[in-house]
């Protein structure tokens, strides 16, 4: 299992837009193969500022499932005008204890 963590900034004044859009993309990225979980946390000390946290069963299939598929423009098309700059996305495993 790996983790897709991604920072999005959304645009002052949009939070509100973007937090309803990503209710209804929600379903195009949870109904992914391979896509075991998605939460979307807000900032309290920065509530422009989003992270998104999605469980894959890999890192493949986040990229070619998700990303490589009409599903990914679909999901963009909705969430992706409120962003006020490119995410940053980064992928972690668990480390052992």
């Amino acid at each position: 299992m790996v983790l897709e963590v991604a920072l999005i900034d959304v645009t002052p004044g949009h939070e509100d837009d973007f937090a309803a859009a990503y209710a209804t993309a929600h379903p195009i990225l949870a109904g992914t193969e391979g896509c075991r979980s998605v939460r979307m946390t807000r900032g309290v000390e920065s509530p422009s500022r989003f992270v998104l946290l999605v469980e894959w069963d890999s890192v493949e299939a986040h990229d070619v499932n998700f990303r490589q598929s009409e599903r990914f423009g679909r999901w963009r098309e909705l969430i992706g005008p409120h962003f006020a700059g490119p995410p940053l996305v980064e992928h972690f495993v668990d480390v052992p204890a």
